[in-house]
């Protein structure tokens, strides 16, 4: 029973985050980081890193897969590509030990980085913005105290008619397409993007209230669904599906 609650307190965590082209894995012990590892590129490298990277976090740790007692992933809206590998490595390492999955909603956990970068705004909208091509965000509204104030959704910005009832602070990568321009009551803060170390706090507290995911039915939130863009090479889209001969 000691070593139940103990576990239910301070559980070892791991924290997987892959919605954009940031591949980012920690590992917590109750509130506390214990290991991080994280990389921004330009293009996607999750099929290549992400495994690497929870093989680091836990060897860092100086503790076993075995010790893990949960994962949380980060739910989305988010790239197509990124959630698919995200979800199934994080439901990959709860089949095989048998623990729970916990999903932690993207937006909210960069609200929360934004917070924690600028500690000293104590007014306005936060609003994380996550690049869905051309003019068009997930997105979502939060107030100071990180509760929602809409729905998330993808949204199409036209900076020429954009009106901010109060002042909102825009960030993220679908945020910073638009820093170029003058939008009244708006401001772009650039830096802030989705880590799996701004999961932390959520997952435990999902962590110690039994609040899971069913490993063997959660999908991610896509928001929209994915479209398959066309080769430019006609040869190339021609030999899509057909076995190559030597």
């Amino acid at each position: 029973m000691i070593m139940e609650a103990t576990a239910k307190n301070n559980p070892y965590l791991l924290h997987i985050e892959t919605t954009t082209k940031v591949c980012s894995v920690a590992l917590s012990h109750g509130a506390n980081l214990l290991a991080f590892k994280e990389e921004h590129a330009a293009q996607f490298t999750h099929s290549e890193n992400l495994h690497l990277f929870i093989e680091s976090v836990v060897k860092e740790a100086s503790i076993t897969f075995k010790d893990l007692n949960g994962v949380s992933i980060s739910e989305g809206p988010g790239s197509y590509t990124g959630l698919r590998i995200g979800v199934s490595a994080a439901k990959g390492v709860c089949y095989a030990l048998k623990i729970p999955l916990i999903s932690i909603s993207t937006l909210k956990g960069m609200a929360l980085r934004f917070k924690q970068a600028h500690p000293q705004i104590n007014s306005g909208v936060l609003k994380p913005m996550l690049d869905a091509r051309r003019m068009e965000v997930f997105t979502c509204s939060f107030d100071l105290d990180l509760q929602k104030k809409g729905e998330v959704e993808a949204e199409v910005i036209d900076p020429a008619k954009y009106a901010a009832a109060e002042t909102e602070y825009w960030f993220g990568d679908g945020a910073e397409k638009f820093s170029s321009y003058t939008i009244a009551d708006i401001e772009v803060v650039e830096g802030i993007y989705p880590s799996a170390k701004f999961q932390l706090e959520e997952a435990l507290a999902k962590f110690q209230k039994n609040d899971f995911e069913d490993v063997a039915y959660f999908v991610p939130f896509y928001l929209k669904d994915f479209i398959a863009t066309k080769a430019k090479n006609p040869l190339t889209a021609s030999r899509i599906g057909k076995k190559a001969h030597p």
